[in-house]
């Protein structure tokens, strides 16, 4: 499982400066899709960066169990010795996701035009997440798909013995569902077509391209129109994944939030389909430079400088939600240290994430004193300048990021911030706590 069977409970409590370098890890939607396609290539892939999270770690574990040789040769480098698209040998146990969205509904495409079966499962957090929404457009190619009540794991899937190449327009905004029947296509014959009304991010495409799949992206009338030629040879290559937007977030918020603070965060993906919390951050006068941009691995990156700002709020628009959906619950806490309303819209994903995250963030900073109010699809809070309340335990719902949220809400409140478990954030960010604590936050 992903997280400790005994709760870890951790304290945030009004913080110093915070001064240093914040080293934080390698992007995890990029480590998990290049242990994939290096198992879908015929060679070795050599990956530098890759995040050694428990979720990454669950997905390196189901390549080993389909038949890729896997291997770890120090700190965030890698290798995996491929078997090639349509290769995949039937696993003998089965597939435990642990916490992770991203690993299960990936790995899902990946095996479901492959004739060999394969269960899937995972932790409490993740037995109650939607697998529908991608078990439904994996049946379209031919793959046969037994769940529990309400398509939620466990799931057998039964891969097409004939698979055969479809056009799917997704239901919602989920790089997770665009993902997974690109993956799928792979070794369907002919051309898959995935067609999505709102852009998400799009490492699996620039991926793919990189691995010496063909596949195109058009604007259209539909919407953004992704077309992947079948059964192609993917060419083993060498990874280098930039450091995780979503976990850099942490440290940028808090820096802005603690009075007198100045962070550097180097090479940060700069992809425009994740840049959202930036670009919101930004107009609400957060003081951040993008130094020495670059590429690696295919991917825009720049080294982040941020200090102490004054913010005020701001609206986000429907259209940002899907290149910042992870980052609306660290967005709702510095929200709380602006002045004025930032209303957030388009968020109706949240609520199926690894928990209702704006159930869970509503509930946390009503208690410590800030002014929030939700719908289905939106979420507001009231800032103040600051969080003049803490001092109320909050619930974390074995929620990696609702946990870092407040951990670091708690760096600026007036009363210390308690979570009641904090083991989840290893999923995504092993090394928060020591490299929080680098920075001198209050954190134990």
């Amino acid at each position: 499982m992903s997280h400790s069977a005994e709760p870890l409970p951790m304290t945030a409590r009004a913080s110093g400066p915070l001064r240093g370098e914040a080293q934080v890890p390698g992007d995890k939607s990029i480590s998990h899709r290049a242990l994939i396609l290096g198992a879908l290539s015929v060679g070795e892939t050599h990956i530098t960066g890759l995040l050694e999270g428990q979720d990454v770690l669950d997905t390196a574990k189901a390549m080993q169990a389909f038949g890729a040789q896997v291997e770890r040769l120090g700190i965030g480098e890698w290798k995996v010795n491929g078997i090639g698209v349509g290769g995949f040998a039937e696993p003998e146990g089965v597939i435990d996701c642990g916490n992770s969205g991203t690993g299960v509904r990936l790995i899902m495409g990946a095996m479901a035009t492959t004739p060999i079966t394969a269960t899937f499962t995972g932790d409490a957090s993740l037995s109650r997440r939607p697998m529908g929404r991608i078990t439904d457009p994996l049946e379209l190619f031919g793959a046969q798909i037994t769940a529990r009540e309400g398509k939620r794991l466990p799931v057998t899937i039964k891969g097409a013995a004939e698979p055969v190449p479809v056009r799917y327009k997704t239901p919602v905004a989920s790089a997770q569902i665009k993902s997974a029947v690109l993956l799928a296509g792979l070794n369907a014959p002919g051309e898959t077509v995935v067609i999505e009304s709102e852009p998400t991010r799009d490492h699996t495409e620039r991926m793919l391209t990189g691995f010496g799949a063909t596949i195109t992206t058009e604007i259209t009338d539909e919407g953004r129109v992704i077309t992947l030629q079948g059964r192609p040879e993917l060419r083993p290559q060498p990874v280098a994944v930039p450091r995780d937007p979503s976990s850099a977030a942490f440290p940028v918020v808090a820096a802005l939030i603690v009075p007198g603070s100045e962070v550097r965060v180097p090479g940060v993906s700069r992809n425009p389909t994740r840049d959202g919390l930036y670009v919101t951050l930004l107009e609400m006068g957060a003081d951040i430079g993008f130094e020495n941009p670059r590429e690696e691995g295919g991917e825009p990156v720049a080294d982040l400088l941020v200090r102490h700002s004054a913010l005020k709020g701001v609206t986000v628009p429907p259209a940002r939600a899907a290149s910042m959906i992870d980052e609306f619950p660290i967005l709702s806490v510095v929200a709380c240290f602006a002045e004025g309303p930032t209303v957030m819209q388009g968020v109706h994903e949240l609520r199926v994430k690894e928990s209702d995250r704006i159930a869970a963030m509503e509930a946390g900073l009503i208690a410590n004193g800030a002014r929030v109010r939700s719908t289905e699809d939106s979420m507001t809070v009231h800032g103040s300048g600051g969080l003049a309340g803490g001092g109320a335990p909050a619930a974390t719902h074995l929620d990696h990021r609702i946990a870092m949220s407040f951990l670091v809400a708690g760096l600026a409140s007036e009363q210390p911030i308690s979570v009641d478990d904090a083991s989840p954030i290893a999923t995504s960010f092993p090394d928060f706590l020591p490299l929080m604590q680098g920075l001198g936050a209050r954190i134990d």
